[in-house]
């Protein structure tokens, strides 16, 4: 079987390898990917600081071509992506569709962004003396990225960076090295020169590190557990590294007595179970005031029941399986603990068996929970959800609030008073009203608040604000 190398200074390169298995199916071998070392990682970084002067001044039409043609290519392809994607992560198939077809997006956006390239210019205070404004890039870049959105997060990362004239070297994580490979690929065959794009596929504990140990870094750019975003930070301030850091959450979706029933049940399905509930941004405490709670609990059971859990690669699956055995591991121990703090188990919560070996998780859905037990507080990153009863919305507002994360939050309501209140009030970077909390728009800010984030916003043309430097030059007329 061929071995997917790590791209180190324009060269494909490392003959140690590790299986990539698919979770929908342990017999399936993905592929045989590299795992690079320290050393390998040190080169990288290498490689990159040395492009970094030419690429820094690279012309705009160059950037925006390479960024439109891997755009192209992307799309052109998203069926066979989407099909990478759906094996190695576990995403159904036309959920991974939909990512390729959002990094597509992401490329072609920032394609334009690079003809975009502006500043100021300024009358100083001082007569005779011109001021201007203007933005360079921060020069070797890190990016750290997760196993759940495993194309789209490193097109959100890498396209601004190489836009904005920085080079790159990339860690994807160790689950998900199929996805990062092609992308790599893609971008390397467009055209970009020898070093401003490094791939080191490998064990964060050998190569995050690696870039963590780095003093030639500009920036670093993570997405992952709070626990290694506070390691990231650390190291960065050690080397005076920019850092950018999306970490967990605990998202609420308020459902006031007034909300649609049907939307309502829709929304916090999709929020909190689809894609097998493995993103940030999922909607794992939902809560209901007192007039709705019961008969909301009844019509989201029923659509639970509907769900059909199996192969992602499967036609008809809603949802496919959990990652990897660890992760089945943690939303099984958490759905005990819920079980032992008295939370009621309403739904679910069963480890499956399919035609396939893999690791599937009946939906799970709790309720009598309150919001001081774990499964409350505690980010499970699986299909189990937790339902928490209010008296009303000033007592739902102060629960959704009530938690350390802040990065999405949702409410159902046919009010215009309550919507607008909890457009303004509620402690998350990202407000949905009658949506899904998970779900961004590529040419938006993406982002939260408390524990979830720290450092600008990612996407969109806030990208600017993490990639960039702003540099203010005056002259003498």
């Amino acid at each position: 079987m061929t071995i997917y190398q790590n791209l180190i200074a324009g060269e494909w390169v490392g003959a140690q390898a590790s299986p990539n298995l698919s979770p929908s199916d342990t017999n399936d071998v993905v592929g045989l990917y590299a795992q690079a070392s320290a050393d390998d990682a040190r080169d990288a970084i290498a490689a990159a600081k040395a492009a970094f002067p030419a690429w820094s001044r690279s012309g705009i039409l160059e950037r925006h071509a390479i960024l439109r043609k891997a755009s192209d290519e992307i799309l052109a392809r998203k069926e066979v992506l989407g099909a990478l994607l759906a094996r190695e992560e576990g995403k159904v198939l036309p959920e991974a569709i939909g990512e390729v077809t959002r990094a597509a997006q992401i490329f072609d956006f920032f394609a334009g962004e690079a003809l975009r390239l502006a500043g100021e210019t300024l009358p100083s205070a001082r007569p005779g003396i011109g001021v201007e404004v203007t933005r360079e890039p921060l020069g070797v870049v890190g990016i750290i990225t997760p196993w759940n959105f495993p194309i789209a997060i490193p097109a959100w990362k890498i396209a601004p960076a190489l836009c904005y004239g920085n080079t790159v070297v990339f860690k994807p994580a160790d689950l998900v090295p199929g996805c990062a490979w092609a992308i790599v690929d893609i971008l390397h065959r467009a055209g970009l020169p020898k070093g401003v794009l490094n791939l080191v596929m490998g064990r964060g504990s050998v190569v995050g590190q690696a870039l963590l140990d780095s003093p030639d870094l500009g920036g670093l750019t993570f997405t992952g557990s709070t626990g290694t975003g506070k390691r990231v930070a650390l190291a960065s301030i050690e080397h005076n590294h920019k850092f950018q850091l999306e970490m967990g959450g605990k998202n609420p979706m308020v459902v006031l007595d007034d909300a649609d029933l049907p939307v309502a049940v829709e929304a916090a399905a999709n929020s909190g179970f689809f894609s097998t509930g493995q993103r940030c941004t999922a909607s794992s405490r939902l809560i209901v005031t007192e007039g709705i709670h019961d008969r909301f609990v009844v019509a989201l059971t029923e659509r639970l029941k509907t769900l059909t859990v199996d192969n992602a690669m499967k036609p008809g699956t809603h949802i496919g399986p959990v990652v990897d055995e660890r992760q089945l591991r943690q939303d099984t121990d958490y759905i005990d603990i819920g079980k032992a703090e008295g939370a009621k188990l309403a739904f679910g919560g069963e480890v499956l068996t399919r035609e396939t070996p893999g690791f599937y998780l009946q939906p799970t859905l709790f309720t009598e929970a309150t919001n001081q037990m774990r499964i409350s507080r505690e980010e499970i990153f699986g299909p189990v959800v937790s339902v928490i009863r209010a008296r009303d919305y000033e007592e739902a507002l102060s629960i959704s609030n009530d938690t350390p994360f802040g990065l999405s939050a949702g409410i159902a309501t046919t009010s215009l008073k309550h919507a607008t209140h909890f457009k303004r009030n509620a402690e998350a970077g990202m407000v949905m009203v009658n949506l899904p909390t998970a779900g961004v728009d590529f040419h938006v800010p993406f982002g939260g608040r408390k524990a979830s984030s720290f450092g600008p916003r990612e996407q969109g043309r806030y990208a600017a604000e993490f990639f960039t430097v702003v540099k203010t030059a005056y002259t003498l007329a």
